[in-house]
């Protein structure tokens, strides 16, 4: 008898249902999560990716995933954009299917973060001038007022911060 009550305790917390079950708890509450906690956590993802400097997005055009390096994001009027020329295959990718995901990992090489999402043009040329007064070295390549500086902030996003010593922590912002 015992041994059958412990075959169904493991078969009951097999991992990919255990996983599941806390993806499940984690969507469940998203929406119960106070602005300040989503603020925070926001703020911690962009920490994250400052340190690491470069951070790898990818889109998909069809069918075909693409990957490609960035290196701004910016936290303006509480929201975390990237921003891209609109002349750029990824911007276009990204007006087509705001669907996203980001990888970044740390200078140590064991800890990394996988932030997922969508992502929203903002055409507000006040955001475009913040964004460019805080990254003066894209100055001389867009300018806040030249239709293709493009300004994009996410909305529904998660991130993952995992390492190679510690378990999985889950945020949403």
């Amino acid at each position: 008898m015992a041994m059958l009550l412990t075959m169904v305790a493991c078969n009951n917390n097999k991992p990919a249902e255990a996983e599941a079950n806390s993806e499940t708890s984690a969507e469940a509450t998203a929406d119960t999560i106070s602005e300040e906690t989503k603020q925070q956590n926001m703020e911690e993802v962009q920490a994250f990716l400052k340190e690491c400097n470069a951070f790898f997005i990818a889109t998909v055009d069809g069918d075909q995933p693409h990957v490609r390096p960035f290196g701004v994001s910016e936290i303006i009027d509480g929201r975390l954009y990237i921003m891209t020329g609109k002349v750029k295959d990824v911007y276009k990718q990204m007006a087509a299917n705001g669907k996203f995901e980001i990888c970044a990992l740390k200078p140590s090489g064991s800890e990394w973060i996988r932030i997922a999402g969508t992502l929203v043009n903002d055409d507000a040329l006040a955001v475009k001038t913040e964004f460019l007064e805080r990254n003066p070295s894209l100055k001389s390549m867009y300018k806040a007022d030249d239709d293709n500086i493009a300004v994009l902030y996410i909305t529904e996003g998660s991130a993952r911060f995992c390492s190679f010593s510690a378990p999985e922590r889950k945020v949403r912002f």
